[in-house]
């Protein structure tokens, strides 16, 4: 199946496990699947980086260089790109995201989440 049928089988319906899965076939085939563990978590947080970057242009009052406003990508292609990432390393480590995700919603539900008076 080629990148095209692919992206366009993915539906706004797309299960986690699905969407997970169409990661794994798209890696697959723009030649990615070679990279390890440590390259891929360098890229991811390259991408976390960038979208800090996104963040602080769009949400806050910090400066930024306006001379470099061109090469800031958009906050939803960034999460996009994280998500990515994220999704790959979990592939490689035969992760199941939604698995992972209700496991650690069955410990964070009963934690008593609350802010520290100073």
């Amino acid at each position: 199946m080629t990148q095209e049928e692919l992206y366009h089988n993915l539906t706004e319906s797309a299960s986690l496990q699905e969407v997970q899965r169409y990661i794994y076939e798209v890696i697959h085939l723009r030649g990615f699947d070679k990279q390890t563990i440590e390259q891929e978590m360098l890229i991811m947080l390259e991408e976390v980086g960038e979208l800090a970057k996104a963040i602080r242009k769009d949400v806050t009052d910090l400066k930024v260089d306006q001379r470099q406003l061109n090469h800031y990508t958009s906050i939803e292609s960034e999460v996009a790109d994280v998500f990515i990432m994220l999704a790959s390393i979990c592939n490689q480590l035969h992760i199941d995201m939604f698995t992972a995700l209700k496991e650690k919603e069955k410990i964070n539900y009963k934690r008593v989440w609350k802010n520290m008076e100073k």
